[in-house]
């Protein structure tokens, strides 16, 4: 296996003239089918999610996992270094089809793999450039449904001056605490790796942590709680062979989301985790890791796990 980081450069939306994003990501495989590692928001990055998958699945992919704008070490250049513009879906799949561009994937199909907002950003792609993209899965997936549990809190705290950085501050300020706010959204934050927990506190602690996700929650969230961005309506158009993997305990999107985007999607493959919550990749890395590389390699025509076969039921 071989593997690194690399930096590539876009302008939003194709402009000419405005800000750029320097887009830092991993690079890890030298053969194989290109698969694209798209992490959610909060204080996520490429490593905090993919960083055993990126692993699992270097020996047979090249595998690309990208920071989103103002995540990880990805940074606005020719402005104050703060995310550009809103912080929609809509401009994630416009920064993900700059990436694409720009590292010569968009000249291939390719498989997208997104957790959370990753997930809708990998979505919206597909369906705008069906004929790109291999395969598709999504991860305890945000634009897969609208009512959001806790939506109206999430609004609320975003629009508050200073509760982001003093609530990613106190996050980051010990293991334990770190614990504590892993546990409002995994199952067992007790279970976690250490070191996984030791880079969530250090990207807590950093400057101007989880602005771009409070940016995101003011953008994507309603007023009423809800999710701005829902592409339930649009899942029958999509033809992607499309796996759909869901914590049945993730506390953040309910796991109905994904049932519900089984039945409707005309190829897809449901794999529901018992005793995992929203983080799936870090909460079961083997697991997930090992049906992630058989949706790869056998499509949605393999069988399913017993978890799955237990949540299809319901």
């Amino acid at each position: 296996m071989t593997g690194g980081t690399g930096v590539v450069t876009i302008r939003p939306d194709g402009q000419a003239g405005r800000s750029r994003i320097r887009l830092s990501y991993r690079r890890a495989g030298t053969g194989g089918d290109p698969v694209v590692l798209l992490h959610g928001g909060g204080v996520d990055d490429a490593t905090l999610s993919w960083n055993h998958t990126i692993d699992a699945l270097a020996d047979d992919y090249r595998v690309y996992a990208p920071d989103w704008p103002g995540y990880g070490d990805s940074v606005v250049t020719g402005g104050n270094g703060a995310p550009i513009g809103e912080q929609t879906i809509e401009r994630y799949v416009s920064v993900l089809e700059g990436f694409l561009a720009e590292t010569g994937l968009a000249d291939e199909p390719v498989t997208l793999v997104g957790i959370s907002m990753g997930g809708a950003a990998a979505l919206g792609y597909a369906l705008e450039h069906p004929e790109t993209v291999a395969k598709l899965a999504l991860v305890d997936s945000y634009g897969l449904g609208k009512r959001i549990p806790g939506g109206q809190f999430f609004k609320g705290t975003a629009h508050v001056p200073g509760a982001n950085s003093l609530g990613w501050l106190a996050t980051g300020l010990s293991a334990e605490t770190a614990r504590f706010a892993l546990d409002a959204v995994v199952a067992d934050a007790d279970a976690l790796e250490s070191a996984f927990v030791d880079a969530f506190r250090a990207r807590a602690i950093e400057p101007g942590a989880g602005t771009a996700f409070e940016a995101f929650q003011r953008a994507e969230i309603t007023a009423e709680g809800d999710a701005r961005t829902d592409f339930t309506d649009d899942l029958e158009s999509l033809s992607v062979p499309t796996l759909l993997v869901h914590g049945v305990d993730d506390p953040l999107f309910p796991a109905r989301w994904s049932k519900r985007a089984h039945e409707l999607l005309p190829d897809s493959r449901l794999e529901l985790l018992e005793d995992c919550g929203h983080w799936v990749p870090r909460e079961r890395p083997t697991e997930f890791g090992e049906r992630l590389r058989d949706f790869l390699e056998n499509g949605t025509t393999a069988e399913s796990g017993s978890d799955a076969e237990n949540g299809t039921s319901a």
